[in-house]
């Protein structure tokens, strides 16, 4: 089977999904906006749940990938690394909301379809902040990643001025890092 029909379904999965929402959305309409047959699509994906599951592990890896090349940039600052990692997960939700009326029902991690898969997107984004702070927070680190993974969560809520969970995480994750340093007096 080819990748390249499989990229194509894909987007046209997303783009169905996006104007329609998930459940809406039918088979006919991804094959339409894939320029394929119904028969043809069904040779890639089951059904239409199988695309809106595919279509979100790529969406997640992709973000994914996006977060571990930042971890790894050299030269950036402690904050700059982990406010570009957690951006990765805040520009991923923008996205969908800019995208699409459909966003809160795309994004749902309560669902039966793609809830195991936005869990383990969280634990694989933390352990990414927490190897970025293995240094700076020693045996802490992983409780530091959940708070700021927590932190952008929470920044989700409320996207009706995209710069504003931007900002705020900026300042969120420069404060968790001020608080990170040795302060004057304290025991090492």
């Amino acid at each position: 089977m080819s990748n390249e029909r499989l990229d194509t379904i894909l987007a046209a999965a997303y783009e169905c999904f996006t104007r329609h929402g998930v459940r809406r959305t039918t088979m006919d309409d991804i094959a339409a906006a894939a320029g394929m047959s119904r028969p043809a699509v069904y040779q890639y994906v089951r059904n239409k749940d199988d695309a809106y599951r595919r279509l979100a592990e790529r969406l997640f890896a992709d973000s994914l990938a996006d977060a571990r090349q930042v971890a790894e940039a050299p030269g950036a600052d402690l904050a700059q690394r982990l406010h570009d990692v957690l951006a990765a997960k805040l520009e991923l939700t923008l996205r969908l909301h800019r995208e699409s009326r459909h966003a809160a029902e795309l994004l749902d991690t309560s669902t039966r379809l793609t809830g195991d898969l936005a869990e383990a997107y969280t634990r694989e984004l933390t352990d990414v902040v927490a190897g970025a702070l293995a240094d700076a927070a020693g045996p802490r680190a992983r409780a530091v990643a959940d708070v700021l993974v927590a932190l952008t969560r929470g920044l989700e809520a409320d996207l009706t001025d995209p710069d504003l969970p931007r900002r705020r995480l900026r300042d969120g994750v420069a404060l968790v890092v001020a608080g990170l340093a040795p302060h004057p007096g304290a025991p090492s």
